[in-house]
């Protein structure tokens, strides 16, 4: 039979721990990467006209990038400072403890680089590109558009590539991790 445990005020207290908040604030990260990435978007696009999906992201991803960098840094330093050795062996991604402070940096940079970088180099040609499909009378995918429409189609869609992508690599180290925790734990020594 399984081991009954009573709960007491003493022991849920005991609950709000680093070890719970590390895996509290990793399911957060995770699981707002995972429903920005691919639901909550897919869901907006399907329902939303392309101008007000534009405007919804423009104000969604920054707000999404900025909890992600500081879930990313918390979770990095919390990992180290209950892993002292990473530090030593920082050079040796092959060693489990430092391949989960690199997966974790990763997330970091990912979002890090759309934050600071590709997000608003995104947004602003998303934003001409409106302005010159208003003054054209063309949406951008039209036939016929000008030049300078496609050019602003080209930009756009490389940065929107590399956003996806940085975002990917977030979600898959962020799964490397969760494998890893799920398995090792947090505990640390």
């Amino acid at each position: 039979m399984a081991k009954v445990e009573v709960l007491t005020l003493t022991s849920l207290a005991s609950l709000a721990n680093l070890n719970g908040l590390y895996l509290i604030g990793y399911a957060w990260l995770f699981g707002m990467s995972v429903w920005i990435s691919f639901f909550g978007g897919v869901i907006a696009f399907k329902a939303l006209p392309r101008h007000q999906f534009g405007a919804l992201q423009h104000k969604t991803f920054p707000v999404y990038f900025i909890i992600s960098i500081a879930l990313s840094s918390s979770l990095i330093s919390t990992w180290i400072l209950k892993h002292p050795d990473v530090l030593v062996y920082l050079a040796r991604p092959n060693v489990a403890d430092v391949a989960q402070v690199y997966a974790l940096g990763i997330v970091l940079v990912s979002q890090a680089s759309n934050y600071f970088v590709v997000g608003p180099l995104t947004s602003k040609i998303m934003f001409q590109r409106q302005k010159l499909e208003k003054e054209e009378g063309k949406n951008y995918n039209d036939p016929g558009v000008s030049a300078e429409m496609k050019a602003l189609n080209r930009k756009f869609g490389s940065l929107h590539g590399i956003s996806s992508l940085a975002n990917l690599f977030a979600i898959i180290a962020l799964g490397f991790h969760g494998l890893y925790i799920g398995s090792a734990g947090v505990k640390g020594y």
